[in-house]
C-alpha cells in the first residue's frame, strides 16, 4: 500500500517513512536505509528520518555514518524547532562519540 502511495506521490514523506520503517522491521536495513536516504533528499526538514536512520546505523555498527547523520538531523530539529527529537538525537551522538573514543 505505501508503494502504491508513493507511486502516485513519491514526495509523500510519511508514507515513504513508513515504507522505511517496514523495510527496517524486516530486516531489510539498506533498503530501508535507502528509503531514509530518498526521504531526507526529498524532505530534508522531515526529522524522524535523520533519527531512525542514524539509530539503524548505529545497531549496524556504523557509528560514524549515525554521528555523520545525527549531525545532520541535530540541524534540521534546529530548523524545525523539534526540541524532543533533538535531545534524543544529542544523547545518542554522545554516546556513540564518547564509545567511539573509549
Amino acid at each position: 500500500m505505501l508503494t502504491e502511495i508513493l507511486s502516485m506521490n513519491p514526495n509523500d514523506a510519511f508514507a515513504r517513512y513508513g515504507l522505511a520503517m517496514e523495510h527496517v522491521s524486516q530486516g531489510n536495513t539498506d533498503a530501508g536505509l535507502a528509503e531514509f536516504d530518498k526521504l531526507i533528499e526529498l524532505n530534508p526538514d522531515y526529522v524522524p528520518a535523520y533519527q531512525m536512520s542514524a539509530q539503524t546505523m548505529a545497531k549496524l555498527d556504523r557509528p560514524a555514518d549515525a554521528i555523520a547523520r545525527l549531525h545532520a538531523g541535530i540541524a534540521a530539529a534546529n530548523r524545525t524547532g523539534n526540541q524532543h527529537a533533538l535531545a534524543e538525537m544529542d544523547a545518542l551522538r554522545d554516546e556513540l562519540v564518547a564509545a567511539d573514543n573509549a
